[in-house]
C-alpha cells in the first residue's frame, strides 16, 4: 500500500492566523491543529541549527499516531561544509534528537546551495555515509561531540527505515551521472517547482517521489490556481501508480523499476502568505486516497 502525504513546509507563519488557523488559537497549539488538517509537515528549523531533544519529543507527542514529519538536513553540512568531511556534524545531527520522532520520522531532505556544483566523488561519499535505518543512525549518533547533556538524545525509539531526498540548485547536478548515482543509493531527486528560479527535472530514482512546491509564478508567495492543482494531481496519480506523465521533464531515458508503486510526499512552501496550507488541502482533495 503506497503512501500519499501532502503537507506544508513549517507551520509557524503569522499570515496564516485567522485564515488557516482559527481566530484565537494560541501559537503553541498551531502544530496540534495543522497536523490534524494535513498528513505531513516539513521541519525547517533543523536546517538552520540543531534542535533540542525536548522539541522533538514535543512535536512527536502533539501529532496524531499516523502523522509523519519530513526533516530538513542541516545547513551546516550542505552550505558551510559543502558536504566535505561531514561525518562528525552528521553524527551531531542525529544525536540532537531526530530519532525521538520514532515512526513519525519520514524522509530527510538535503537542499544544496545554488553555488555548489556537482562533484561525483563528494556526493558518492556523502550518500555512502548516510545511515539507512534508525539502528544505524543511532550507532552514528554515538560518535557525536556535543557537550550539553540536554542537547543529546542518541537513542532510537523505533526501528525504522530512513529515506533521503536531494534538492540541488546548481544546474550541474541535472545530469545523467547524478541521476544514476541517486538510483544506486536509493535516494530521491526532489521535484522542486520554484517559479523557474532553479533547474527542474522529474526523474524518478527510488520508491519515493518527493515534491516541493515553492510557487508557480512567485517564489514562496503566490498561490496555485485550480488548473495548476489539477495538473499536479494527475501527475501525482501517475507517479504513485508506478508510471509517469508522458510529458515528464527527464534528464535520462533510463528508468528505474517500471510499474512499481511509489510513495509520494508533497510539500507546499509558498508560505509567506496564507496560500500554502489552503493549497495543500485543496490538492489533497483532488488526489485519490
Amino acid at each position: 500500500m503506497t503512501e500519499l502525504r501532502i503537507g506544508i513546509s513549517g507551520w509557524t507563519y503569522e499570515p496564516w492566523r485567522g485564515v488557516f488557523y482559527p481566530k484565537g488559537l494560541v501559537q503553541r497549539r498551531e502544530l496540534e491543529y495543522a497536523s490534524r488538517q494535513l498528513k505531513s509537515i516539513e521541519i525547517n528549523g533543523t536546517f538552520y541549527s540543531l534542535q533540542r531533544p525536548k522539541s522533538f519529543w514535543k512535536w512527536h507527542d502533539e501529532t496524531p499516531d499516523d502523522f509523519v514529519f519530513a526533516v530538513k538536513g542541516s545547513k551546516y553540512l550542505t552550505h558551510r561544509k559543502a558536504l566535505k568531511d561531514v561525518r562528525q556534524p552528521l553524527a551531531n545531527f542525529f544525536a540532537s534528537g531526530v530519532l525521538l520522532l520514532g515512526r513519525k520520522l519520514g524522509p530527510i531532505l538535503w537542499q544544496t546551495p545554488p553555488w555548489l556544483q556537482y562533484d561525483r566523488k563528494r556526493m558518492s561519499a556523502f550518500l555512502k555515509l548516510l545511515p539507512r535505518t534508525s539502528t544505524a543512525a543511532c550507532k552514528l549518533a554515538g560518535e557525536h561531540n556535543l557537550k550539553k547533556e540536554d542537547w543529546i538524545a542518541t537513542e532510537a525509539i523505533a526501528k525504522t527505515r530512513i529515506r533521503y531526498a536531494f534538492e540541488p540548485r546548481h544546474e550541474s547536478f541535472f545530469c545523467e551521472d547524478f541521476i544514476q548515482l541517486l538510483r544506486r543509493h536509493d535516494a530521491a531527486l526532489v521535484f522542486a517547482d520554484a517559479a523557474g528560479k532553479w533547474p527542474y527535472a522529474e526523474d524518478v530514482t527510488t520508491d519515493l517521489v518527493y515534491i516541493r512546491l515553492h510557487g508557480a509564478e512567485e517564489l514562496y508567495s503566490g498561490g496555485y490556481t485550480d488548473e495548476q492543482l489539477d495538473w499536479w494531481a494527475k501527475r501525482i496519480g501517475k507517479w504513485r501508480a508506478g508510471g509517469g506523465p508522458r510529458d515528464a521533464q527527464l534528464i535520462t531515458k533510463r528508468t528505474g523499476s517500471k510499474n512499481a508503486p511509489r510513495d509520494v510526499y508533497v510539500y507546499f512552501d509558498n508560505s509567506i502568505t496564507n496560500h500554502a496550507p489552503l493549497d495543500a488541502i485543496s490538492l489533497a482533495r483532488r488526489c485519490k486516497p
